[in-house]
């Protein structure tokens, strides 16, 4: 259960790295890479400790390292896409403005 805590601390705290080093973190809330990382990695947690990973010699790293690496990934992958997305739809939406 402390990796749990671990995982859950880690993947927030990555979360606000990734919405701290986007330009374009203006675009979304600063909650969505901290909670979709926190997502990713509990629920990759908990995948990990359910196939019984948590408790091989030798494989006990897993559950403890890999969760994290995952949910970063998610929340820059969730910031990259989301980023541009938002910023192409406001632009759009600025230029239909302009163009009344």
């Amino acid at each position: 259960m402390l990796s749990l805590v671990v995982v859950v601390l880690a993947t927030v705290a990555t979360g606000f790295i990734v919405w701290a080093n986007d330009k374009r973190h203006g675009k979304y809330g600063i909650a969505l890479p901290a909670g979709v990382s926190a997502a990713v990695g509990t629920l990759s947690w908990i995948a990990f400790i359910s196939a019984g990973m948590g408790y091989q010699p030798g494989a006990t790293w897993i559950p403890w390292v890999l969760p994290i690496v995952l949910g970063t990934a998610a929340a820059a992958g969730v910031v990259v896409f989301l980023g541009r997305t938002r910023t192409q739809h406001d632009t759009a939406a600025l230029t239909k403005a302009l163009r009344l």
